[in-house]
């Protein structure tokens, strides 16, 4: 299977030595589930694009330190290209950002949260599963860093909520067959997201800080992420 990733941002330049950037964090999430798999980047900053939808089998967007309602052309582009897979029904993940922007594209709202910023490892409650969410699990544990939030789902548009929390209602969502997204950061591995939290303490609260990095105690849900993706790829209704 051909992945588009659909390359939102950049890692700081003083992590990517040690991380990678955000397309290398992908393909090594996938890498024990689906290591046929092969990914092409489109820096869609820069307005790269494929020239049919039809050049990759699937989707994916990475995360922004941008926001959705920015109002940057680039961010306008993808939005639309976001509602062109929509009614193309073609197969697409969002993450984070992707996340928000898939719900906005579609006719919904975010905005920032006034609960703040949620950095660490989150736990979600899973509330509705698809036959794809093999194996099955109660909850969702995924590093996260966000401000925004999505707020109101769009009207005349069939989304699933399929797993959330207080703090992020709208954690995990589907729409028909194939537009899936996740508030969550499924390929940030601990280290990263520690080091991101060490970076930002200077514009997030200690205490959240501090809170944040205790939550990496936590196991995370990485790699059942990973195959739930795959299994989602590959679901009929194609």
């Amino acid at each position: 299977m051909n992945i588009g990733i659909l390359q939102c941002d950049h890692v700081r330049g003083e992590l990517q030595p040690r991380f990678g950037d955000y397309p290398q964090m992908i393909t090594a999430l996938f890498a024990n589930v689906a290591a046929e798999y092969q990914f092409r980047v489109f820096r869609v900053q820069a307005f790269e694009y494929p020239g049919s939808l039809d050049e990759c089998d699937a989707y994916i967007t990475t995360g922004s330190r941008h926001g959705v309602n920015d109002g940057q052309p680039w961010i306008q582009r993808l939005e639309d290209f976001i509602r062109q897979l929509h009614q193309a029904k073609k197969r697409y993940v969002g993450i984070c950002f992707g996340h928000q922007l898939m719900i906005k594209a579609l006719g919904g709202e975010v905005r920032k949260s006034g609960k703040g910023w949620g950095i660490g490892v989150t736990v979600n409650q899973v509330v509705h599963t698809r036959p794809w969410m093999q194996p099955v699990q109660p909850a969702l544990n995924l590093v996260a860093s966000h401000q925004d939030q999505v707020v109101a789902l769009p009207p005349n548009v069939d989304i699933d909520v399929l797993a959330g929390s207080s703090f992020c209602p709208y954690y995990m969502l589907a729409c028909g067959d194939h537009f899936l997204s996740v508030q969550g950061h499924p390929e940030f591995i601990k280290d990263y997201a520690n080091a991101l939290m060490e970076i930002r303490r200077s514009i997030i609260p200690a205490e959240r800080v501090e809170r944040g990095i205790a939550s990496l105690q936590k196991t995370l849900d990485d790699q059942p992420f990973a195959q739930w993706m795959v299994n989602f790829f590959n679901a009929p209704g194609r």
